[in-house]
């Protein structure tokens, strides 16, 4: 069992390290961060109305025509229609009806729709379609006063060696939207932390495996940190080790907004000790529900579907 890794230069460790926070509370508050997320809307076969008139199906901020058109399921892809004198655009120009179908979140390239402040557009989760919307005037970017941390301690920055799966690479886990994920997990993570011989499941999360994300629970999770879980990065190392930094541990997408489908930890992944290192919940970075303080209900540095 491999365990913490070697002492860092502690002054230029805590700087990289609270660099690394100042840059994710700056993706936050970016215009098309997690801050500006309005809503989510999953689409049903045929046509989906959308606009800012309450009486559309899918209701999207005032900065949207009242009838700005329709999105039409058929099978798994989604047709544009956009209804005449509505003007608004896909992908930087002037929006037309097409028989083509629109790229979704699952693609390099989504097709993203906007009118004034706000933008939106399709999301692939499973066998589910939906309509994610977001407005950079949305008042949460602006409330928004910066996450809360623990202090750095490299004591939660260790060394992990991969025993890799048994056969399917496969793990079903549930999500914050009340679905359910696949996702590919190469095996498992061994390691030592504050002298505790402890496993979690990572999954890619990259264009290769050297790039693997960890969802967990901890003991402080739904107390000092978010309840539906945490991620943290592990990045392989020249010698086939990965380093996973609990100091950089995170809160997903759905402690900012209830209109993210993160993945929730599965049942492997909730250790036994606490981690008091990462992100903390509170007040200044709880927008989105914590209803799943207790597991769950149902289920950039930011690649899983979210």
């Amino acid at each position: 069992m491999l365990t913490a890794a070697a002492p860092v230069n502690e002054t230029p460790y805590e700087v990289e390290v609270q660099r690394w926070r100042a840059e994710r509370d700056a993706r936050l508050r970016a215009p098309d961060g997690w801050l500006s997320v309005t809503g989510l809307d999953w689409l049903e076969p045929g046509a989906n109305r959308f606009g800012s008139a309450a009486d559309n199906q899918i209701v999207l901020p005032g900065a949207v025509p009242a009838h700005a058109g329709a999105f039409v399921v058929e099978g798994h892809a989604v047709r544009l229609v956009v209804e005449p004198g509505a003007a608004f655009t896909l992908n930087g120009s002037a929006a037309r009806s097409s028989a083509g179908a629109l790229r979704t979140d699952a693609t390099p390239t989504p097709d993203v729709l906007a009118s004034g402040t706000v933008s939106w557009q399709i999301i692939e989760r499973g066998a589910r379609l939906g309509v994610r919307a977001k407005d950079s005037a949305n008042p949460a970017r602006r409330a928004f006063t910066g996450s809360r941390w623990f202090a750095i301690d490299p004591a939660y920055r260790v060394v992990a060696r991969l025993i890799p799966r048994a056969g399917g690479t496969k793990m079903i886990v549930p999500d914050a939207s009340g679905g359910r994920q696949t996702l590919e997990s190469p095996g498992t993570l061994a390691f030592t932390l504050l002298g505790q011989a402890l496993r979690l499941d990572p999954v890619l999360d990259g264009d290769d495996a050297s790039d693997q994300m960890i969802v967990f629970r901890d003991l402080t999770s739904g107390r000092q940190t978010y309840g539906g879980g945490r991620f943290v990065r592990a990045r392989r190392q020249p010698d086939g080790t990965f380093v996973v930094d609990f100091n950089q541990a995170y809160s997903p997408p759905c402690a900012f907004t209830p209109h993210a489908t993160c993945p929730l930890p599965p049942e492997q992944n909730r250790l036994k000790v606490a981690v008091r290192a990462g992100e903390k919940n509170g007040p200044e970075n709880s927008q989105g529900r914590d209803a799943h303080a207790d597991g769950p209900q149902t289920q950039s540095d930011e690649k899983l579907p979210k």
